[in-house]
């Protein structure tokens, strides 16, 4: 290990410990609840419960069944906000640190490079977070998987899933690594550049969540049905919640223009106005794969976008 990389280790060892030792309780955590999961499913209680968003319930009492899921809910939270502490903790200090207290330039004068400087630091933290970001991710998936897509657990497109698993977790947290990183380069005092960071990660988060329920880089898929016979099953589709009627123009129009049943009311008032068929829009689960990969494409990019900058400002500053 050179001297430079001994010292970025020596200045990160703290964090690194600190996470792992997260990570390690929230494992713990997460093979004792989903021991529980197991066993309620393995009971025979929920055996009579179907796919789908409709709750099912107990014979006897009839009350809704439901898995204890809340802490899996926690720790998908907790990995939608990974981008903002590792910003925040990790990324704002890195370069910041150094430069707010000056230690950087004595450093510098050591025979190192700028170069060198950031990306020794850089590295190693990058190395981290990726390690530590994927292995969240993993614990979540494996926690996840006995009530995955079911009425009594949890949908793949509700947030903690979607946006608290798989690779965009791991993209997510590098991005915040990143720009903590350029902010931390670019304020002159380390609180002032976790506050920076907070607000751009934080809105960077916000603004996917809003692009998933607007669709606007997954758009839905447009399923149809006659009037004549009844809808099929949602199932584990995700809803825009736009349901109408078309006509053979394929002009769309509210549900409302007809509002019956499936039956022959339905089918006379889809004759007398026009109407082919019913329709609604939803994303299928296979389409879980297709926001985490353009998440993780978007984020991605938005960290080489980060780095980039802070090399371009390192040959002009310090």
């Amino acid at each position: 290990m050179n001297g430079t990389l001994w010292l970025a280790w020596r200045q990160q060892r703290v964090l690194v410990g600190v996470a792992s030792a997260v990570l390690a309780v929230v494992a713990a955590l997460a093979a004792y609840h989903r021991d529980d999961i197991l066993a309620d499913l393995d009971s025979g209680l929920f055996d009579h419960c179907g796919p789908g968003p409709l709750h099912c319930t107990r014979d006897d009492i009839g009350s809704v069944l439901l898995l204890d899921i809340e802490p899996l809910r926690y720790l998908g939270a907790l990995n939608m906000a990974l981008p903002l502490l590792m910003g925040v903790f990790w990324g704002a200090p890195l370069l910041g640190r150094d430069r707010e207290l000056g230690t950087h330039r004595t450093v510098l004068t050591q025979g190192v490079g700028r170069g060198q400087w950031f990306a020794s630091r850089f590295a190693l933290a990058a190395v981290a977070t990726t390690a530590l970001s994927g292995l969240f991710a993993g614990v979540f998936a494996w926690w996840w998987q006995p009530a995955a897509d079911r009425s009594y657990g949890l949908f793949w497109y509700e947030a903690p899933a979607l946006s608290g698993s798989g690779p965009r977790v791991v993209a997510a947290a590098l991005f915040g690594l990143a720009a903590g990183t350029l902010l931390g380069l670019l304020a002159r005092r380390v609180l002032a550049a976790m506050g920076l960071t907070l607000l751009a990660t934080g809105a960077v988060t916000l603004l996917l969540e809003w692009a998933h329920r607007a669709r606007l880089m997954v758009p839905p898929h447009v399923y149809t049905s006659p009037g004549s016979v009844p809808k099929p099953l949602m199932g584990d589709k995700w809803s825009t919640g736009n349901y109408g009627l078309t006509t053979a123009s394929d002009r769309k129009d509210d549900v409302l223009n007809c509002p019956f049943p499936s039956g022959s009311r339905l089918e006379e008032c889809m004759a007398d106005k026009g109407y082919v068929a019913r329709f609604y829009e939803a994303n299928p689960a296979s389409d879980f794969w297709a926001f985490q990969w353009t998440d993780t494409a978007v984020l991605g990019g938005l960290a080489v976008l980060c780095v980039a900058a802070t090399v371009l400002l390192l040959r002009r500053r310090v």
